[in-house]
């Protein structure tokens, strides 16, 4: 099975030397970050989770949305998932990658990610963050493999599987909610301490991550003929359509919340955020895109006519990530800390050394993913001959 990673087409070759040049860009502007330390970013004493942990957040919610095709499949019998729950699987497991790399990249030490294993504190969300990550890889990995090697040969699964499928859907849940958990358990942080995190990361989530799949979904059938179906396509749209409604609402309630109560604590993070407060601003205008898409995408989701073509499906997914990306791996986590505990508005940008960082770790999470994808749609399609 997995010598289908070696054979492909000049373009599936290309794209992989891209991806690995992107990647070496990146080993090498981290080795330069080893070198200086931290002060190359962007992070500053009232600043310390920046762009980096962002993207953490960003993709744990990815690499949750894989239950949004597993639950279907496995629990309600929608056997129209069956071509696609694979993929779903699949992009859980560079997605969780992913998170690690951005949490290494974020610690300064690498070594210092080992004191976790080495003195464990079952007290500390960082704690129960790594485990479930962790655990929901190895989940991804077992189930994902078994399935499709069980299915290439054309046999059942292992019996032993289906508990773990089971249990992966929960665990799914958990690992956002825990990632939310690292922030809303801050009490010294207003702007996060807020009981409706957890849902409102998971409704992001839902949305992005379905969205991200539906869109490579597409990708695949355009370059390979491994066409997952387009009732499984339209279905995934619903469910984008659903999150992205109940993602915007949660917003909604924390504007509320934080708005009319007047507390200043809640009130200056949301003006800063959205519109700036007392000369500074820099994420307002991002802020304001990241609305407007949103806004824009839902009222496309919402019409069946307009969700039936994959055009206008594809870019309102589009929009719903831009949105979401910049919501999450942008002005969330930077405006925890904006303005600070005693209230001075230190603002942070990240700096290019961040981004090429950044660059490398997807980078390499999108190689991941192509080569597992390589060998689902090969081995799909010698099956199908």
């Amino acid at each position: 099975m997995l010598e289908k990673i070696f054979i492909g087409s000049k373009r599936y070759w290309g794209l992989l030397v891209c991806l690995a040049v992107l990647v070496l860009v990146g080993v090498a502007t981290y080795a330069r970050q080893l070198t200086e330390g931290l002060t190359i970013t962007g992070m500053s004493r009232d600043v310390s989770w920046g762009f980096y942990i962002a993207q953490f957040t960003f993709m744990v919610g990815v690499a949750a949305s894989a239950v949004m095709v597993v639950l279907p499949y496995y629990l309600h019998n929608y056997k129209k998932f069956s071509k696609m729950v694979i993929l779903g699987e699949f992009i859980a497991v560079p997605s969780v990658l992913v998170c690690g790399l951005f949490i290494v990249a974020d610690m300064g030490q690498p070594a210092r990610v080992l004191n976790i294993i080495a003195f464990p504190t079952p007290t500390s969300p960082m704690f129960w963050d790594m485990m479930s990550l962790m655990g929901y890889l190895l989940l991804n990995l077992v189930i994902g493999f078994m399935t499709f090697d069980a299915e290439r040969k054309g046999g059942a699964p292992p019996k032993w599987i289906k508990p773990l499928i089971y249990i992966s859907i929960p665990w799914a849940v958990s690992i956002h909610t825990v990632t939310a958990f690292l922030y809303s358990g801050l009490e010294a942080r207003h702007f996060w301490m807020t009981a409706i995190l957890a849902p409102r990361f998971l409704a992001s989530a839902f949305a992005a991550g379905p969205s991200i799949l539906l869109m490579l979904c597409l990708l695949v059938r355009k370059l390979t003929d491994y066409d997952v179906g387009k009732e499984a396509i339209q279905k995934l749209g619903q469910i984008i359509t659903y999150a992205m409604i109940v993602n915007v609402f949660f917003i909604l309630l924390e504007l509320f919340t934080g708005l009319y109560s007047n507390i200043p604590g809640h009130v200056h993070h949301f003006e800063y955020l959205y519109l700036g407060h007392e000369g500074h601003g820099v994420l307002s205008p991002f802020m304001m895109v990241s609305s407007i898409l949103a806004v824009v995408s839902i009222l496309m989701l919402l019409f069946p006519k307009i969700r039936a073509n994959e055009k206008t499906l594809v870019l309102a997914c589009i929009m719903v990530v831009i949105s979401l990306w910049i919501d999450k791996g942008l002005g969330m986590v930077v405006a925890g800390f904006v303005p600070s505990s005693l209230g001075y508005y230190n603002e942070y940008v990240p700096t290019i050394y961040e981004l090429l960082v950044a660059v490398g770790i997807y980078s390499l999470g999108a190689l991941v993913l192509t080569v597992l994808y390589k060998v689902v749609v090969s081995s799909r399609q010698e099956l199908e001959q």
